[in-house]
């Protein structure tokens, strides 16, 4: 089944405010790389080639200044205008031509996963309907949260629940098929005006058309939305990144690795850099492939 990827950053990242007065959250920096490389480097790992990222239309320009057509990463990358939040759900719509008809991963523009999610196998199999993802948490109650019954089955998804039936979060990452939009088209919006994910996600529930995978230990799903969080995630990916001399979400990297490039076309990329750690680890990778 051939799938498009769909990076919805937009929002006001009001919580994140001053830093987010001059620039979005998902151009602030995980570390030392911008928040969006994160998303980005998971459709990849996914084997998804062709993006559609989708900000406001302030954002929007500084997204295609640091990302291009991403044809030097061997992708594609196209843009679309958010006028006005409308629910994470709303990203279907606005993406109805870039999809033309084929199913979607969605991923937000400020969640960071790391760890061996096998996300290629998950992709490479999906049949159809919608996939979801539960990772443990500590607050539950601040994130849409899955029910299961005692052999796994999903019982029920509620957003932001005030007693919570378990401790499984949903990260912000989605699989559905071909008729995404088409269930999509249906919602009505909520209470805050919103299509919600979480209705979109209740209707291939209802429909029997609703997997979740269950996330466990050796994966991290970060959320950045907080000064306290970011500042978290930034922390783990030094952390990661100083102890195994190996950077976490790497586009260029990600390319070669995976054959989207060649190595003369990694050499090329590498050469356009400024003088930089970022360029010396790129050329060190280059030079233990050879």
């Amino acid at each position: 089944m051939h799938i498009k990827g769909i990076i919805l950053a937009g929002g006001a990242g009001t919580r994140l405010y001053p830093m987010t007065s001059v620039a979005s959250k998902q151009l602030q920096p995980v570390y030392d790389k911008p928040m969006i490389y994160y998303p980005l480097s998971t459709l990849m790992l996914a084997g998804v080639r062709e993006v559609l990222l989708i900000s406001t239309p302030v954002d929007l320009p500084r997204f295609r200044r640091l990302l291009g057509d991403g044809r030097t990463w061997g992708i594609s990358i196209e843009y679309c205008v958010q006028p006005e939040p409308a629910g994470i759900a709303q990203a279907f719509l606005l993406a109805d031509a870039f999809l033309d008809g084929a199913a979607a991963i969605l991923i937000l523009g400020d969640n960071v996963f790391y760890g061996k999610m096998r996300l290629n196998e998950i992709v490479r199999d999906f049949g159809g309907g919608g996939c979801i993802f539960g990772y443990p948490v500590g607050d539950p109650e601040r994130y849409g949260v899955v029910e299961f019954d005692r052999d796994g089955r999903v019982l029920s998804i509620e957003e932001k629940p005030e007693h919570p039936k378990s401790h499984y979060a949903v990260p912000g990452l989605y699989i559905y098929g071909e008729d995404v939009v088409l269930m999509a088209r249906s919602l009505r919006p909520s209470a805050r005006g919103e299509l919600e994910i979480t209705d979109l996600n209740r209707l291939y529930l209802d429909q029997g058309r609703l997997r979740v995978i269950r996330l466990g230990r050796g994966i991290a799903w970060l959320d950045t939305g907080t000064p306290v969080s970011l500042l978290e995630a930034s922390q783990f990916i030094y952390t990661i990144e100083a102890r195994q001399g190996l950077k976490i979400a790497c586009p260029e990297e990600i390319a070669f690795r995976l054959g989207y490039i060649t190595a003369a076309e990694f050499a090329e990329l590498i050469d356009r850099l400024p003088q930089c750690d970022y360029a010396e680890y790129l050329r060190r990778v280059l030079e233990e492939a050879d």
